[in-house]
């Protein structure tokens, strides 16, 4: 029987004997056209490996409070994994969990699911051979075999097939890793567990210098950024080692201060709109994070509001329309408390009042994102509408980052910066933007931060139950 030190240790090991024979095979028909044996695909070669627990209903010592790490049912769950030394601390915190509270036989074996030949051309030339030419002998991406039913509650398996052990399967997660490279322009290994995500370029300059001064202390070892920024040693306004081009070459750039833990923090600006949220945070749930956060900009819609008030979301008004087909919008967005408690906790740090001197500055209540950049033109309609929601502040952004969250069980959170007023006469006008953006960003990016450090000394405990739904997959 397999120890969970075993079972790590077989799946690096199939995984990358299939990835050696697939760019082997690879370079031998780019090379010189030799085709490869006829007995690959029957012997899965090519394949990722399946990760299987068997288990026969014999507990240990469960956890009943625990949200993940559950075996809710006695069978066979099982999962393909793709890229092992990527996923290694999580793939063993989540088998340590299991070992120690069930009796479980862990077991690893060749699947019968192909790795795609674009997943592993990495260091392989291909000359001037096509795609299509190497799509006609190799595993080749097909889309219709990728997708989220597991973690949209779709999938059904057959009568003699094993339960889903995790949420995404090896294709899936390849899939995600390769396009994450693509929009953030940074290698998806250097991607942090806490996230925060923003919709102005002014807080990445804001991070990069901060986080070019947190090199060396608090086990953070390193800052990667789009356009090739990568610092190992601390400096001083690191922003100007931004490169100009970063936003012309990919779409959502993210800038990681990295631990070697992977505990670090990632910063990805998504610009504007719920489209790109959607897209990086499909992408990012590959990878599990512990938690994401929303900080950036709203319009306020009370009157009492002032520009440069807080906006702390304890519910949404989802007019994005993005995920209306796989998460209606009738669904509710539960408030993740430990997220709450953390962000309200670190925004007492960073303006340094409480209580009702708080509450001046910091408004809890719901927030409206809508797909909609010019909704103020359809104001006579929406109105009545916000105003049923209490809403009070409109985005462009939120919404889809927590239902996402809410999707693929991932921790979330919003706290968002009055820029304008568009319904009380306060428009951002040129002026007034800059003075503002001066003012307000530094601190409003603080209160991410901390809030990361607070949520990291949670633990486990960050992982509410209310995001887990009835038939659950065992791993987080």
């Amino acid at each position: 029987m397999q120890t969970m030190k075993e079972t790590l240790a077989e799946l690096v090991r199939v995984y990358e004997a299939a990835v050696s024979t697939l760019k082997a095979d690879i370079a031998a028909f780019v090379d010189n056209g030799t085709l490869p044996p006829a007995d690959r695909r029957s012997e899965r070669a090519w394949t990722y490996p399946e990760l299987r627990i068997t288990y026969r209903g014999t507990e240990l010592n469960a956890r009943a409070s625990r949200a993940f790490g559950r075996l809710e049912m006695a069978g066979t769950y099982a999962t393909t994994v793709t890229r092992p030394h990527l996923f290694a601390s999580y793939l063993e915190e989540q088998l340590a969990l299991i070992e120690a509270e069930y009796e479980v036989e862990f077991e690893v074996a060749p699947s019968t699911q192909e790795i795609p030949f674009p997943y592993v051309l990495e260091g392989v030339s291909v000359g001037t051979v096509t795609p299509q030419e190497l799509a006609s002998h190799f595993p080749s991406t097909e889309l219709a075999m990728i997708g989220d039913e597991i973690a949209d509650g779709t999938f059904l398996s057959g009568e003699d097939e094993p339960h889903p052990l995790a949420l995404f399967d090896g294709l899936r997660t390849d899939f995600s890793l390769a396009r994450l490279a693509h929009y953030t322009g940074t290698s998806p290994d250097h991607c942090q567990r806490f996230v925060l995500f923003t919709n102005y370029h002014r807080y990445v300059d804001e991070f990069v210098d901060w986080a070019g001064q947190q090199i060396g202390s608090d086990g953070y070892v390193a800052l990667s950024g789009a356009g090739g920024l990568y610092l190992d040693a601390p400096v001083d306004n690191a922003r100007a080692r931004l490169s100009d081009t970063a936003w012309r070459r990919h779409q959502m750039p993210a800038y990681h201060l990295i631990r070697k833990d992977g505990s670090g923090i990632t910063l990805v600006n998504i610009g504007v709109g719920p489209s790109n949220a959607k897209t990086i945070t499909d992408h990012l749930a590959v990878l599990r994070p512990e938690a994401w956060l929303m900080i950036g900009h709203c319009g306020g819609l009370r009157e009492s509001q002032r520009i440069g008030d807080y906006v702390l979301a304890h519910a949404y008004l989802r007019d994005d329309h993005v995920l209306d087909p796989v998460l209606p919008p009738e669904i509710p967005l539960p408030a993740i408390a430990e997220v709450q408690l953390a962000l309200a906790q670190a925004a007492e740090v960073v303006s340094g009042e409480g209580g009702a001197n708080l509450k001046k500055r910091m408004r809890t209540g719901t927030i409206v994102t809508t797909d909609d950049r010019n909704w103020e033109l359809r104001y006579t309609e929406s109105a009545k509408r916000f105003s049923l929601s209490r809403a009070i502040g409109i985005d462009m952004e939120s919404a889809t980052i927590s239902a996402q969250g809410y999707r693929f069980r991932v921790p979330y959170g919003t706290l968002l910066c009055v820029s304008d007023k568009p319904l009380h006469g306060e428009l951002k006008l040129p002026g007034q933007a800059n003075r503002f953006y001066e003012e307000a960003i530094a601190s409003h990016l603080k209160i991410g931060l901390i809030t990361c450090d607070l949520l990291r000394e949670q633990g486990d405990r960050l992982h509410s139950r209310k995001l887990r739904a009835f038939n659950e997959p065992p791993f987080r």
